[in-house]
């Protein structure tokens, strides 16, 4: 898999992701394009889903930043993928309704997942709201 990132001065550097790298079956590599040549690392299989892990969380930081405010919502009206307003980002798994109560499923960034009841009337701030192509 390949993906473009920006290094100094804004130029692009080719990033290639390689299941089963040559320094072992067992590892990852990155190869990261540099106007010297190329760069390469290789980690465990943990250590890449550490950093995928780290590297969504911070998108999900940048794009709660930007958003402008919150919206709210009533919560038989949340959908999956809504990140919830407020100190930690808390993102809807699933919605359940049952009538005039909403079982909420969340996941906060950590990976931690549970489940509120709310009054399916009750005002949900959004910080972001799922958009149609998820």
């Amino acid at each position: 898999m390949g993906v473009e990132i920006m290094g100094e001065g804004g130029r692009e550097a080719p990033v290639e992701v390689i299941a089963g790298a040559a320094g072992g079956p067992s590892l990852v590599a990155l190869r990261i394009g540099t106007p010297a040549g190329r760069s390469d690392w290789t980690c465990t299989p943990e250590a890449a889903r550490a950093l995928a892990a780290a590297l969504l969380r911070a998108a999900e930081e940048t794009e709660d930043a930007r958003s402008a405010r919150p919206v709210t919502v009533k919560a038989r009206e949340l959908l999956r993928g809504d990140v919830r307003d407020g100190d930690r980002a808390m993102t809807v798994v699933g919605v359940k309704a049952d009538g005039g109560a909403v079982q909420v499923t969340w996941t906060s960034g950590a990976g931690r997942t549970w489940t509120q009841g709310y009054d399916a009337d009750a005002d949900i701030a959004l910080r972001r709201r799922r958009t149609e192509d998820r």
